[in-house]
């Protein structure tokens, strides 16, 4: 038997698993290298092997306790698949995601696969030089925080900025944590988005949205470029590649009719809308981890190149 075969079959009976390893500070090597230490044979096995198997058991890894010079405990919890916002429920429907709903406790700029694509796809487009920004799901508003951090205040305050969300709780709390003129946001429908007739944007974002069962996603993205993007704009899409149980996240969409993470319906939009925006002359790229995003840009057009300021 495995340790992965271990590991499920004991998740039948406990939520909590402890099991003595190696020490992988005991030695700089593959996973997988067979040490001799002191006449006793271990197979060595890196942490980031350890937090990978504990990911994939849907499992949280303690923290390691040393118990001997060669040997750690290593303790793996199982997490509650129940716990998770995106099973439940709400009356309001629009308020699944709102002030008091689990999703809006989530800071997504805190896990550092996340804000690295986010980051790297703000520098793709420029975003120094962008006039109108139109984020599509702001709930919170963390996207325009990082944005902020990038180019400075005085910077971000020249840009304007839309954002829509059905919840009136979030949008609340958006409001109130970004005051001044320049960010205006709406609850609406962004399904009927024309009906806000709002000004073109030059760089549409959209981070976990389009994916909703409410969204006819391809009729929907073509409607976005045709309706709702300057000549010269540009996209930001993020796509879930992941879900969150309890406080962790956890790598690989989940299809429905799958036990286990099943991703064809991911590469499915991701594919679709590359060569859609492909066809219409932008520059594609696709990066990410937990959340693929799609940058796309405009080919042959000149931004002027300045130079943002780091205040993160």
């Amino acid at each position: 038997m495995t340790i992965s075969q271990w590991i499920e079959e004991t998740f039948k009976v406990n939520n909590k698993i402890e099991f003595t390893v190696l020490n992988p500070d005991i030695a700089s090597t593959l996973s997988g290298t067979l040490l001799t230490i002191e006449e006793v044979e271990y197979l060595y096995r890196g942490y980031k092997a350890w937090v990978n198997l504990a990911e994939l058991h849907h499992a949280k890894m303690l923290t390691p306790k040393s118990l001997t010079e060669h040997t750690i405990l290593l303790t793996f919890v199982k997490l509650n698949e129940a716990d998770s916002f995106h099973k439940i429920e709400l009356e309001d429907k629009r308020e699944k995601y709102g002030v008091d709903s689990s999703f809006f406790a989530i800071n997504k700029n805190e896990e550092p696969t996340f804000l690295y694509a986010y980051r790297r796809a703000l520098e793709a487009v420029k975003i120094q030089n962008r006039k109108h920004i139109l984020n599509l799901g702001i709930n919170r508003g963390d996207e325009f925080e990082l944005i902020e951090r990038l180019i400075g205040q005085e910077s971000f305050q020249k840009i304007a900025f839309s954002g829509v969300d059905h919840s009136a709780s979030a949008l609340a709390y958006a409001k109130e944590r970004f005051p001044t003129k320049n960010l205006n946001f709406y609850q609406h429908d962004i399904t009927l988005l024309k009906e806000l007739k709002l000004e073109r944007a030059d760089l549409i974002i959209s981070i976990g949205t389009l994916q909703s069962p409410s969204i006819n996603y391809k009729p929907f993205l073509m409607e976005l470029l045709q309706e709702h993007l300057t000549h010269d704009g540009a996209f930001i899409l993020g796509f879930p590649n992941s879900r969150w149980i309890e406080s962790e996240l956890i790598y690989g969409a989940k299809a429905p009719n799958y036990p286990y993470s099943e991703m064809s319906l991911l590469y499915n939009d991701v594919i679709f809308a590359k060569k859609y925006l492909q066809q219409k002359k932008f520059r594609v790229t696709i990066t990410g981890r937990e959340y693929i995003f799609l940058t796309a840009t405009r080919i042959g057009l000149n931004l002027n190149s300045t130079k943002y300021h780091n205040h993160s």
